[in-house]
């Protein structure tokens, strides 16, 4: 058997009820509830006409150049999923474009995250469909393997399993871990919840910034 040349079964997945409470938190609120430190990295930027990414990750890992593996994971895609592939990050050749894109569209996948380039970017830019890239270029793929579904991949030190849940706005991509979806949610919904809080108090002109003079004080901070 070829290593690293295998189409693997995805065991887990986080429920559809579980991704639709995610789609009203926004990833920056996932993100401080997390750490700060789960981030797929700068160069991936939603390309979209606009709109939220919120669903499972069905993962690809493939060659750069090379897009016979997603063209397979599109053929074993489920509606809801989110096709999240690993490419190396090289843009020498789009991996994707309007015609594989408009399938995943019509079969029902939650949205695409790509390390690596995509064409056809005006359609892109039209839809409604999910799509964060690495980048653009004209030049087409090759469909010849290797490559691997349903594994572990890395973006920008972002771990991503199957059956993950990956969340997507305006400012990037996140994912959290399958076992840790509830512990996460209740955070991100309490952070976001004490935003709104704070965005009421700023338009009333009643916000509390005392916390500031606290923060330098503590600080030993001098002409204060």
């Amino acid at each position: 058997m070829p290593i690293g040349f295998k189409i693997h079964p995805r065991t887990r997945t986080v429920d559809a009820a579980t991704v639709e409470r995610f789609k009203a938190i926004a990833v920056a609120n996932i993100s401080d509830s997390m750490s700060r430190m789960v981030h797929g990295g700068p160069r991936l930027r939603p390309l979209h006409a606009g709109g939220v990414l919120c669903g499972v990750a069905l993962t690809v890992r493939t060659r750069p150049g090379d897009n016979l593996m997603i063209h397979a994971a599109l053929n074993r895609a489920k509606p809801g999923d989110v096709l999240v592939v690993d490419a190396g990050g090289d843009l020498t050749n789009a991996l994707m474009g309007e015609l594989m894109l408009a399938h995943a569209q019509a079969i029902g996948v939650a949205g695409v995250i790509l390390n690596g380039a995509v064409r056809d970017s005006g359609w892109i830019r039209t839809n409604a469909l999910p799509v964060y890239a690495a980048g653009i270029t004209h030049r087409g793929p090759y469909k010849d393997g290797p490559g691997e579904m349903n594994v572990p991949i890395a973006l920008d030190g972002m771990v991503i399993a199957p059956g993950d849940l990956v969340v997507g706005d305006d400012d990037g991509v996140v994912c959290v871990p399958f076992d840790q979806v509830e512990e996460v949610y209740a955070a991100a919904n309490a952070k976001q919840q004490g935003e709104a809080k704070t965005m009421a108090a700023i338009k009333a002109g009643t916000v509390d910034r005392s916390w500031v003079e606290r923060a330098l004080e503590k600080a030993g901070c001098e002409g204060r």
